[in-house]
């Protein structure tokens, strides 16, 4: 059995049905069911008997200890983190209680678990790590690509928050030896995703005829990774990486913001005419306090290492996202509630 906190999330949630399909073994899928946090995500998964879900906070120390002794698990793949940006800024303090206090209180039940393992269970325990090229900063569009080289240079809460977290996984490993890995993913995308990232809350917005929110002038850059080919990525370097070392995991995929929603628009022109063009929405906002130009990922470590390269490129990848909302309408329903639309209110109406 592997461990995954955070696996009702986006990402965590395509994780474990990804591990389910592919690899098969069981799941213990721990989840504190925050706002963004959806068990829908998982329904698929109801009777199956290699998914065991459990809604704990990695807050709570004594559950975790708890949680591990009964369940034993070979790995723990660590995703629960607090990840929006815009959030970040307006509640910064629970940013730096779930991504930095809770994962120290996870890394100190890990280690607390390992030590307690003998022979082969001890040797090929993992603790792996899930993080964001945001803990880098930002660069400018003539800069090379981040690498785990790159000095960390956090620009938001969230950053900074996600930093601290890195910072400690890597100290438990120097100090105690616990046997971490540490993943750098660019910007993720596709199914299951919470409408408050750009790619999902464009098509919630576009099939209303709603405006297309864009910050500022739209040409800030990202790496785009399809979330299929991140979740990939982390099984390899869970089954391959070397103790200690960080991976960075990209989409070889930049594209400015208004490129990424232009393309949305051209594919809901394609299938779902009603209201094309839907460019015609695109509406330019105040842009977000301390917003970074440009992440970029330099992929080259774990392709040479892990053999491991991403699949999908942005416009087939973008396709199948475009389309898994499109046939998911009762799923973006589910998740559209009144604290959502509350939460738009504040972020976007006094950037008008």
């Amino acid at each position: 059995m592997i461990l995954v906190t955070g696996g009702a999330g986006f990402i965590g949630s395509n994780f474990v049905l990804d591990w389910i399909k592919t690899v098969g073994t069981p799941v213990l899928n721990i989840d504190a069911l925050t706002y963004a946090g959806n068990v829908a995500n998982l329904a698929s998964l109801k009777n199956d008997a290699r998914h065991h879900f459990e809604r704990c906070d990695i807050l709570d120390r004594p559950a975790m200890a708890a949680l591990l002794k009964t369940h034993h698990p070979r790995a723990i793949i660590h995703f629960a983190a607090e990840s929006h940006v815009d959030r970040s800024i307006h509640g910064p303090g629970a940013f730096v209680q779930t991504n930095v206090v809770g994962t120290f209180n996870l890394l100190e039940e890990a280690r607390a678990y390992w030590n307690d393992l003998t022979g082969d269970e001890k040797k090929n325990f993992r603790f792996l790590h899930v993080s964001t090229d945001e803990v880098y900063g930002s660069l400018s569009p003539t800069d090379p690509a981040f690498s785990e080289t790159t000095p960390y240079a956090p620009n938001s809460p969230y950053s900074a928050s996600k930093a601290a977290s890195d910072h400690l996984v890597r100290a438990y490993h120097h100090t105690y030896g616990l046997p971490t890995l540490t993943t750098n993913c660019s910007n993720n995308y596709g199914p299951l995703q919470f409408p408050e990232k750009l790619i999902p809350l464009v098509i919630h917005n576009a099939l209303q005829a709603k405006a297309l929110p864009i910050y500022g002038d739209g040409k800030n850059i990202r790496d785009w990774l399809y979330v299929g080919d991140h979740c990939s990525g982390i099984r390899a370097v869970l089954e391959k990486g070397r103790l200690g070392e960080t991976y960075n995991i990209g989409g070889n995929s930049e594209k400015n913001n208004l490129e990424v929603v232009k393309a949305i628009c051209a594919i809901l022109d394609t299938h779902h005419p009603q209201g094309a063009p839907h460019e015609k929405l695109i509406t330019f906002v105040k842009d977000r306090p301390g917003h970074d130009q440009r992440y970029a990922i330099d992929a080259r470590k774990i392709s040479q290492e892990l053999q491991w390269s991403p699949q999908e490129k942005f416009e087939t990848g973008l396709a199948k996202t475009v389309t898994w909302y499109l046939d998911h309408s009762d799923w973006v329903k589910g998740v559209t509630s009144g604290a959502y639309r509350q939460w738009l209110d504040v972020n976007y109406d006094d950037r008008q």
